[in-house]
């Protein structure tokens, strides 16, 4: 009828959205190449990691300077030619198109190594451990110091009350750089 509002299917629209950022178990094959071709170059491979979709890979790549410097646009470019020369020479570590992404680990770097917990000593840092399950298991820490070696190795952190912990690297879930943004 003229006037009289219509109503379609009786209830709200329904929207469905997919919104996972599918992620691909990286071929240590192709962690190899990666980590060959920025070695070479004088960097350290922080992180690879390879999402996108089955038809259009991307892989990010994440590197630092072993100098201690900060990463600049020109180190990220020349990481990303000689990596995609070599990925472009052997087909078989990918398949087909892909994207390739190169950056610097970001401000909220991940702590892995030992060497990333030594280099970072006095920082403030986030981490998850199974030894903070009271708190929520995350806690944020300033890095004491660091120590050890392979399945040794640990890291002494001070909580924000002040206490010391000491805990091995194989304990310690995940971690990253703390930032504070001044204000």
């Amino acid at each position: 009828m003229p006037g009289t509002p219509t109503r379609c299917g009786g209830s709200c629209p329904t929207f469905f959205c997919l919104c996972t950022s599918r992620r691909i178990n990286v071929n240590s094959n192709l962690q190899t190449v990666v980590e060959q071709e920025v070695d070479t170059l004088g960097y350290e491979l922080v992180d690879l990691r390879v999402g996108g979709s089955k038809s259009r890979p991307v892989l990010d790549v994440r590197i630092d300077r072993r100098d201690g410097e900060k990463v600049q646009v020109g180190d990220c470019e020349r990481a990303s030619r000689a990596i995609e020369a070599r990925l472009d020479a052997e087909p078989n570590l990918i398949d087909g198109r892909y994207v390739l992404e190169v950056s610097s680990p970001g401000l909220e770097r991940p702590l892995r190594a030992l060497r990333d917990w030594q280099r970072f000593v006095g920082r403030r840092a986030t981490l998850k451990s199974a030894r903070f399950a009271a708190v929520g298991g995350h806690v944020e820490v300033e890095i004491v110091s660091a120590a050890g070696d392979g399945a040794d190795a640990r890291v002494t952190v001070r909580d924000l009350k002040g206490m010391e912990h000491d805990l091995a690297i194989a304990e310690i879930e995940q971690a990253r750089l703390a930032v504070h943004w001044k204000t």
